[in-house]
């Protein structure tokens, strides 16, 4: 007899500033059939949020990067995430992540870092790119990964563009990549379950 299972919890919690880190989450959703979590702009969510987070298989982290990491309402809300910590409530889950700027490098790379630390720190397994960088002469901005990240997405969009301007491959990576973590984490439930 065939066993029946619930299809893999995941959740993108993410705090946008001007729509397009927004933009990149909901790239992120549709890749993972996750459930999106806005940070709000006092960095706070609320207790039936931090309850699907307890219950997510694998929870991705997104934010805009601003001076060099991320946004204040999201550190806000990882330091507020002691609690789940305390109690372990993240341990073993499947993390990933995203960041946008307007800068073409902008230090993003010090947010995904931010990311990883975070997602250490509660014991959980990080998910990486597996998607090559577009390096060559031939490559296109809106190729797959044309930002070169090897630990999650980086999206890019210059400051006076709106978000209906955000380069296809930016967010066509976003996607991908979400559908990686899905999928890794399901397959880390099964082996769990049996």
């Amino acid at each position: 007899m065939k066993q029946h299972h619930t299809p893999t919890n995941v959740v993108v919690i993410f705090h946008s500033g001007y729509g397009h880190t927004k933009r990149m989450a909901e790239a992120v959703a549709e890749g993972s059939s996750a459930k999106l979590i806005s940070i709000n702009q006092e960095g706070e969510i609320s207790d039936k949020d931090w309850e699907d987070l307890v219950n997510a298989d694998a929870i991705i982290f997104g934010s805009p990067t601003y001076m060099g990491g991320p946004s204040w309402q999201f550190k806000k809300f990882a330091d507020s995430s002691s609690k789940a910590w305390f109690q372990g409530h993240w341990q073993n889950k499947i993390f990933g992540g995203f960041t946008t700027s307007a800068s073409i490098n902008g230090d993003k790379l010090n947010t995904l870092n931010y990311f990883v630390l975070l997602a250490a720190q509660h014991g959980g397994v990080w998910v990486t790119m597996d998607i090559k960088p577009a390096n060559l002469k031939s490559s296109d901005r809106n190729d797959l990964n044309w930002m070169g990240s090897y630990i999650a997405p980086m999206g890019q969009t210059p400051a006076d563009a709106s978000t209906e301007e955000m380069f296809a491959g930016d967010l066509e990576t976003a996607r991908l990549y979400a559908a990686r973590v899905a999928s890794i984490a399901e397959r880390m439930r099964l082996s769990d379950s049996e």
